[in-house]
């Protein structure tokens, strides 16, 4: 990839182009069974973000109906309009802004729930993204959810290795849990890792 591209993927306009267009093969239609295990085990009423929710309205919808106070944020404004729409009554949920430097003032969250974000970043950005999710979690919080791994010949998605996340995560996060994926997308087959990560 030229640096003119992984310039542009780091911009909202590369991201709201694909989903005016519907080029996004990345989105799901149904909440994964390991999220809606992970959301039923909760504690009542938890605090979550969701970093560049995208158009995924479904897991909004599926963590405030098991009771939890959810925060969704992403800075394409057309992904944003389209999650809104489909969201109703939960709409309010989402921010239209960016995750490393929107001002959540004094708020701190349980859970951080990831997917597509990191991988979406390029690789520059990702010790930025490990130290604005450390900011944003409680000393007991947890991020968690599908980490991509494996190899990409023309990025975007940027996925992970194991020695890049213990490169990563070293220092700030422990990782606690780590599973295979069964109902990933084609896309993202044999790829996606459920895991979860505790602060140091």
């Amino acid at each position: 990839m030229d640096e003119f591209r992984e310039l542009d993927c780091a911009k909202p306009n590369f991201w709201s182009q694909r989903y005016q267009s519907g080029r996004t093969p990345w989105q799901l239609g149904y909440v994964p069974k390991q999220l809606a295990a992970f959301i039923s085990a909760l504690p009542a009423g938890a605090e979550i973000l969701i970093p560049g929710s995208g158009g995924d309205w479904r897991t909004v919808r599926a963590f405030f109906e098991a009771g939890h106070r959810v925060t969704a944020i992403d800075f394409s404004p057309v992904a944003v309009e389209q999650a809104k729409n489909a969201l109703g009554r939960f709409a309010d949920a989402l921010i239209l802004g960016n995750f490393f430097s929107y001002d959540f003032g004094s708020r701190c969250f349980d859970f951080m729930y990831e997917r597509t974000f990191l991988c979406s970043l390029p690789p520059r950005l990702w010790k930025n993204y490990v130290t604005r999710v450390a900011e944003l979690l409680r000393p007991k919080g947890k991020l968690a959810g599908f980490f991509l791994y494996g190899d990409e010949p023309d990025p975007p998605p940027y996925p992970l290795t194991e020695a890049k996340a213990n490169e990563l995560f070293a220092g700030r996060f422990e990782l606690i849990r780590s599973d295979a994926v069964a109902d990933s997308l084609p896309i993202f087959h044999r790829m996606e890792k459920w895991q979860e990560w505790a602060p140091l």
